[in-house]
């Protein structure tokens, strides 16, 4: 069965952009307003729209089936994050390349076997971008991390039933995370 939101022409909805204008570019974030048109032809002077880069995660198992978990401090929301690994597509990368890097980096181990699972908007009201979501099987540690500048993360080991009651008691913060985890453990119990 093939879920449809609505029978609307989805055309019908779509805003035309009739002017840009970037008020800060930096590397982290970018930040412009818009000028649009909606369909019923009012006029929405400025809509904000974050422009961030697109990013890549993943529910990486290891070889003896435990679950990779960095932990680290997140400054925007000043809290400890317990989170999947991930990071910043780079330019020109692809997002199954980017998650094989960052796995790499961020964890040390190497996996070959990637299945996406899942793309998503982490707010598609106020950003632009996307994450890229991917179950990674039958990883091996093979080198230290590589982190970059700034970047201090532990890597720590759980069971799918140490996640699943993670999730439970709302102990993983990240709403992007939460998500590809939900995804995965639906594709593995499936």
């Amino acid at each position: 069965m093939n879920y449809e939101p609505s029978s609307m022409n989805h055309a019908q909805l779509i805003w035309k952009k009739l002017s840009s204008h970037y008020i800060h570019k930096g590397p982290w974030a970018t930040l412009r307003t818009d000028k649009c048109e909606m369909p019923s032809g009012h006029i929405v002077e400025d809509y904000y729209v974050l422009e961030y880069s697109n990013w890549v995660n993943a529910v990486a198992i290891t070889e003896d089936n435990k679950i990779l978990m960095v932990t680290q401090y997140r400054h925007a929301a000043e809290i400890v994050s317990l989170e999947i690994p991930g990071g910043v597509i780079d330019d020109g990368e692809l997002p199954e390349q980017a998650i094989r890097r960052e796995l790499l980096e961020e964890t040390g181990y190497q996996f070959d076997d990637f299945e996406l699972l899942c793309t998503v908007y982490a707010n598609p009201s106020t950003a632009n971008n996307y994450t890229t979501c991917y179950l990674a099987k039958g990883g091996k540690k093979v080198q230290d991390q590589h982190l970059d500048e700034q970047e201090e993360l532990v890597v720590e080991t759980y069971t799918i039933d140490e996640v699943k009651q993670l999730l439970a008691q709302n102990k993983i913060a990240q709403a992007l995370h939460c998500t590809g985890l939900f995804y995965a453990l639906m594709k593995l119990e499936g």
